[in-house]
């Protein structure tokens, strides 16, 4: 081995990158909610235009 290869390697791991945690909760809790809503539209959707359907067939 070399010492530019390890100079390179240890070139990779200069700057950390730094998260912040609760943000990302709180980005996936945002996207979670807006999934819900969205289930919750489309089976209220098909619930409803199967009650219309069942009363038209009568």
């Amino acid at each position: 081995m070399s010492t530019e290869s390890l100079n390179r390697t240890s070139d990779v791991i200069e700057t950390p990158i730094r998260v912040n945690v609760d943000v990302l909760k709180q980005r996936l809790m945002a996207q979670k909610r807006k999934d819900k809503i969205k289930k919750t539209v489309i089976f209220s959707t098909v619930c409803v235009s199967l009650g219309v359907l069942t009363l038209l067939t009568y």
